[in-house]
């Protein structure tokens, strides 16, 4: 007869090999499971379905149309865009490349919502214990599950790496030929007009993000809201065990469980996220409403008349919520609704206004600890008086 394995107190699972081995295949990657993150990604990208190369004419014609759109950009802004490469990819290479990115920031969500398990793990209850490694063996591939899911509907609807205003480690710009081209054939727009446009808002993005007057504080601001989360595994297994194994589609009842912020979040939220929350949206604001300044600016030059138009067709898609739109909110803090987007535009606006186009770059591109408050995002004057005393 086989030696059974003595319990190991540290282990709940270690008696029962078959889920000691689960355990250790999902949980052996850290507090984020990447397999099960990358294969999420994959599926949300491409839909499960084969995905075809990208296609090199619309590359090529990408590509024939960056210098125009990296002049124009760097003219206006005054920024230094010549080493910034722009590359044409497919969803799903768009989805592991932003995956990659954002590794650094969804550890960091990742170690938050795993810092504790909701049950004592001291208790004598041997359910009690098995609760605990249950709750810690699956929080690796469930946060795996969620950022992938959310990066590979991403990967359904954005354009480049700039729809998403937080700065990357990564400063390339890549970009998802399929979506442009199926955006410019929706709304019967000339492709190379919404190409151009595209553009534009990438190296505008680009721009932006990387002064450091918005990349450090909006990183670190992003950083330290998704390190404030507080777990609660118990609104996780509440939400597992209402699931219908007798459904008509097990699978879809599965999917849409796991694309419900809910199963991961419940009650996370902590009251320094809350007192965060103000501050994050003044600066999401501002990036968001100085970055389409700069593209309604550039894109009326080398678009011509279909620029507004382009720009009413994309910010009515990005202020359509989806669920990744959710999860973005949801678990990153970055909330990209039209209140969001009207009220950095008029913030930008008004400091146009009262200082002329060339100060409000300047005033906006360089400089330290110059993202706009709460308060200053609404009077764009008490921002102006501040940062020229500064």
């Amino acid at each position: 007869m086989a030696n059974t394995p003595e319990p190991n107190s540290e282990d709940p699972f270690s008696g029962i090999p078959f889920l000691g081995d689960i355990a250790k295949a999902m949980s052996g990657q850290g507090p984020i499971n990447w397999d099960a993150a990358r294969q999420f990604a994959l599926l949300g990208a491409t839909g499960g379905e084969q995905e075809p190369n990208v296609d090199p004419a619309s590359r090529m014609a990408l590509e024939a149309l960056v210098p125009i759109a990296r002049m124009h950009v760097g003219d206006l802004t005054g920024a230094d865009l010549s080493t910034t490469d722009v590359v044409t990819c497919s969803r799903s290479q768009w989805a592991a490349d932003t995956l990659d990115s954002y590794r650094p920031l969804f550890t960091d969500l990742a170690t938050a919502l795993s810092g504790a398990t909701g049950v004592d793990e001291d208790a004598t209850d041997p359910m009690a214990q098995m609760m605990a490694g249950l709750s810690k063996m699956m929080a690796p591939a469930m946060l795996g599950m969620a950022v992938g899911s959310m990066t590979g509907d991403l990967a359904q609807r954005c354009f480049g790496v700039h729809d998403l205003p937080i700065p990357r480690i990564d400063q390339r710009l890549k970009l998802i030929g399929a979506n442009i081209d199926a955006f410019a054939a929706q709304w019967e727009i000339p492709l190379d007009e919404v190409r151009l446009w595209v553009l534009a808002h990438e190296f505008a993005g680009q721009a932006v993000l990387s002064s450091p007057n918005f990349a450090t504080p909006l990183s670190t601001m992003v950083r330290q809201y998704v390190a404030a989360f507080r777990p609660d595994p118990d609104a996780v297994i509440e939400k597992l065990g209402g699931l219908d194994p007798t459904s008509a589609d097990p699978m879809e009842a599965i999917q849409q469980t796991l694309g419900d912020p809910a199963i991961l979040l419940g009650a996370v939220s902590s009251e320094a996220q809350r007192e965060m929350e103000p501050r994050l949206d003044a600066a999401v604001a501002a990036v968001v409403g100085f970055t389409d300044w700069i593209v309604d600016a550039v894109s009326v030059r080398v678009v011509g008349g279909s620029a507004l138009r382009i720009a009413e067709a994309v910010r009515r898609q990005r202020v359509e919520q989806s669920p990744s739109d959710v999860f973005v909110h949801r678990l990153l803090g970055i909330r990209l609704d039209e209140e969001q987007v009207r009220s950095g535009k008029q913030f930008v606006q008004g400091v146009v206004d009262r200082v002329g186009d060339d100060a409000a770059i300047a005033m906006l591109l360089t400089g330290n600890d110059r993202c706009p408050t709460p308060s200053e995002i609404a009077a764009p004057g008490l921002w102006i008086a501040r940062v020229s005393e500064s």
